[in-house]
């Protein structure tokens, strides 16, 4: 089947709706599992005798997995087709939410953690060649802004239902929750899929006329490996989620301890910056619907959040300065997303989408599996503002790789 983008017929907009809801609620709920237990940390140091280096070193275990994962499961989704793939992910993502509900040791939470990264490893290959292939080319700028809202979103609602239902029962309580939702939103997604029409025709492996080389071979299934600009995407990837994983799994605390933000709040602040990251994600989808202006639009985006970054790591603010400053980070930041997401989209060779994107947003798994090692060193020796200046100079790397980006494409191109 030719794909929508492709044939120049736009789908019905009810249909694309449709869709980009049951993407949108399995990408938020991928994001809601990454941090079933960032928001958790004060218990679960306290339960398992161990220090923020130590819960670092469980989210390391879960994006080396998922990284994996997500390499592979690209190639998996271009041969087996989306659905399978999917619900794999969500049904082992249930499971390690049960599983850390459960955990008595340290080594237990390592163990779910690698469940939860084998899960968590289909989602973005999934998703983008649903969108790639179903949606018209005339609309991807805005499904790039929602498929981004709702991993938002997702990241906003897990501290927001995990701190009180922990506060109000126990942590154990929290995530035994998060599991039933979880296999709620794969009843879901088994039940919409036919409706939805999302079937996908895997291509056929035929075979050329006297080779006896199936096209697949003689295609190159791994040509793009060779194409700088996807390379210079995945290196753009690792530093975005290097920041996000910061942001996500210590800056709040960070905060709180360089300017005496009540707990509560801080705890919120990781909260209203996602919240402000979907809505700068909204601006970002229109803006984006000129390709050419990607890493423009990165570049103040990510500029204006590195600055950010550094006046909350390095000037004396009042402690309700801080959650106002976590929201205009984020909406900076969501500003980026959609844009982000185009750059991949401009630099994807054709028939490699689920390659390509498994392999990319490998690296927001490896940037989410080393940033937690070195900044929880920083946390532990009580550096907190380093942490805050580590996220700018990171910020600009970002910047610099996105523009890496296009002059890798116009080497190509030449």
């Amino acid at each position: 089947m030719t794909s929508a983008a492709a044939t120049g017929v736009s789908p019905p907009l009810r249909q694309d709706v449709a869709l980009l809801s049951l993407v949108g609620l399995v990408h938020g709920t991928s994001h809601f599992c990454q941090l079933l237990l960032p928001p958790l940390f004060p218990w679960l140091k306290d339960a398992f005798g161990v220090g923020y280096t130590e819960l670092g070193l469980v989210l390391t275990v879960f994006f080396v997995v998922s990284c994996a994962v997500q390499a592979i499961s690209g190639f998996m989704v271009d041969r087996y087709g989306a659905r399978p793939i999917l619900a794999a992910g969500l049904f082992l993502l249930g499971l390690a939410a049960a599983g850390f509900a459960s955990a008595t040791s340290y080594t237990a939470l390592i163990m779910f953690a690698v469940l939860a990264g084998v899960g968590n490893g289909v989602f973005h290959p999934v998703d983008f060649t649903l969108m790639n292939r179903k949606l018209h080319a005339s609309r991807l700028g805005h499904a790039y802004s929602v498929h981004g809202i709702t991993g938002s979103l997702g990241w906003a609602i897990a501290p927001a239902l995990l701190v009180p239902l922990a506060m109000a029962g126990s942590w154990r309580h929290a995530l035994g929750v998060a599991s039933v939702g979880v296999f709620l939103v794969l009843a879901v997604v088994l039940w919409q899929w036919q409706r939805l029409h999302l079937a996908m025709p895997v291509p056929a492996r035929r075979e050329a006329k006297g080779t006896g080389v199936s096209d697949s071979a003689r295609d190159g299934a791994f040509d793009f490996l060779r194409v700088p600009a996807v390379w210079m995407c995945f290196l753009f990837f690792l530093l975005f989620a290097s920041v996000l994983s910061v942001v996500q799994a210590f800056a709040p605390e960070a905060a709180r301890q360089l300017h005496g933000v009540p707990v509560r709040w801080a705890a919120l602040c990781l909260t209203i910056y996602m919240v402000c990251s979907a809505c700068g994600m909204v601006v970002g989808g229109f803006l984006v619907a000129d390709a050419a202006r990607a890493e423009q639009i990165i570049a103040v985006g990510i500029g204006t959040a590195a600055v950010i970054a550094l006046t909350l790591g390095l000037a004396p603010l009042a402690w309700q300065a801080v959650p106002v400053l976590f929201g205009a980070m984020g909406l900076s930041a969501g500003l980026a997303s959609p844009s982000r997401d185009m750059l991949v989209k401009q630099s994807t060779p054709p028939h490699a989408t689920g390659r390509v994107y498994g392999v990319v947003y490998a690296g927001l798994d490896i940037g989410q599996a080393m940033a937690p090692l070195g900044f929880g060193l920083l946390m532990d020796g009580g550096r907190h503002a380093a942490v805050w200046i580590g996220v700018a100079v990171l910020q600009a790397l970002l910047i610099g790789t996105a523009f890496r980006v296009r002059q890798a494409r116009r080497v190509v191109a030449s």
